[in-house]
């Protein structure tokens, strides 16, 4: 794969044996993690009062603690081995260590099935793939496998909401693939591949660089953004086929480099982060249609020059906005008003970590995950009622942190 023109996608690395053969493994992770943090948390017991007739302390009720999946380059210096994963105390966000899942191939960006027993991962190399890695009850995991997407350099994924296919983008070749998911979670042979070859890429672009591909809230829609023509590309999935078949384009400016977008939880408009331009630009969306129109390019509020802006999040309840900015390592937060309509950009606040590649929402909204590839940290951030962000904790350590997922 050659290098990017842009900082979307990590360094060169070396591409695999052909074929990307499973390295089937079994180990348990999710639930020795929590009943270690769990046990951790307890402490040790309280001693009885001193007088005859008091009744003895009740053992310390261990805090409640949650899954972490985190993404990484497994071929970078200073990389990790593998999907780490952590746990996260759902009262403090402080974040315990946990083992690591080996035989996944860089997996910088990680998506989860509806049923919570599967997770899938990008190989961000050349030739691309994706993996399937099983999640038992039991807390032990299975790599049950990877399929090549036909491009290079996958860089983002996401499963349908029917659970029945899963989408990826391919960063170095402008292509995105869909694979049927069986009911155990294996994923099959290359249903469709789709490479974007118009428009012409934007100035200094290179080629076109799909860089996510979502489905959006109606169901019916995917879209895809591509940084490198400037465009979000929507298209029907074919749901018994598992074919693409493109229904519009939005045209964002030219060299604005368009990298992610977030839905508003009313399915009328989404939120699209311009890295090369520096902006993040309200879209209105018709389920109808499928059609996605931009709006203005709206200030990220970290100054002149580039900040190279990464991911856009929402809060579930549709009232805030949060957005990382990888050059002055910062996050944004916008008011959502308007039904969605329209975004005020409120403050900025330090992210407390070097280039915020991915943001995430706990499950219950009550923290923010930033993870920040150059200093290798997951820094954690408690969400206010009026959606102020304050950091708890250190910076947790995670080698090349390029994806966090909590697990509901």
């Amino acid at each position: 794969m050659k290098p990017s023109p842009h900082p979307s996608s990590g360094p060169e690395r070396p591409a695999p044996a052909p074929g990307l053969p499973a390295r089937p493994g079994r180990r348990g992770f999710l639930g020795g993690l929590l009943a270690t943090a769990a046990a951790a948390a307890a402490g040790p017991a309280l001693a009885a009062p001193a007088h005859a007739d008091a009744r003895p302390a009740p053992a310390p009720v261990p805090l409640a603690t949650r899954p972490l999946l985190l993404g990484t380059y497994t071929s970078e210096a200073g990389g990790g081995t593998g999907i780490g994963t952590a746990a996260y105390d759902t009262a403090t966000g402080a974040i315990t260590p946990g083992p690591v899942i080996t035989g996944v191939d860089n997996p910088s960006y990680l998506a989860l099935h509806p049923s919570g027993s599967t997770v899938y991962a990008v190989a961000e190399q050349d030739p691309g793939a994706v993996t399937a890695v099983r999640l038992a009850p039991d807390g032990t995991y299975e790599v049950l496998g990877s399929r090549p997407t036909g491009g290079s350099g996958t860089t983002h994924l996401s499963v349908h909401p029917s659970g029945r296919w899963l989408l990826s983008a391919d960063y170095g070749s402008g292509s995105v693939a869909v694979h049927p998911v069986a009911e155990d979670g294996v994923l099959g042979e290359r249903t469709d591949l789709v490479t974007h070859s118009s428009p012409p890429p934007g100035p200094g672009q290179g080629g076109p660089h799909a860089h996510q591909i979502v489905t959006a809230p109606d169901g019916g829609h995917v879209l895809a953004v591509d940084l490198g023509t400037d465009t979000v590309y929507t298209y029907a999935l074919d749901e018994s086929a598992g074919t693409l078949t493109e229904v519009s384009r939005a045209a964002l400016a030219p060299g604005s480099g368009p990298r992610h977008l977030a839905f508003h939880p009313g399915g009328r408009f989404a939120y699209l982060a311009c890295e090369l331009d520096n902006t993040l630009v309200v879209c209105a969306y018709d389920p109808a249609t499928g059609a996605l129109t931009p709006g203005p390019g709206q200030s990220t509020g970290t100054g002149s020059g580039t900040g190279y802006p990464s991911q856009p999040v929402v809060t579930g309840d549709g009232a805030y906005v949060y957005l990382a900015n990888r050059g002055p390592n910062s996050l944004t937060r916008y008011a959502v008003e308007e039904d969605g309509a329209t975004l005020r950009l409120l403050d900025t606040v330090p992210v407390g970590g070097d280039w915020p590649r991915q943001l995430a929402l706990s499950p219950d909204g009550s923290f923010l995950f930033a993870a920040n590839q150059r200093s290798s940290t997951v820094t954690v951030f408690g969400i206010g009622p009026d959606g102020s962000l304050t950091a708890v904790g250190d910076p947790f350590p995670a080698p090349v942190a390029v994806c966090v997922l909590p697990l509901p």
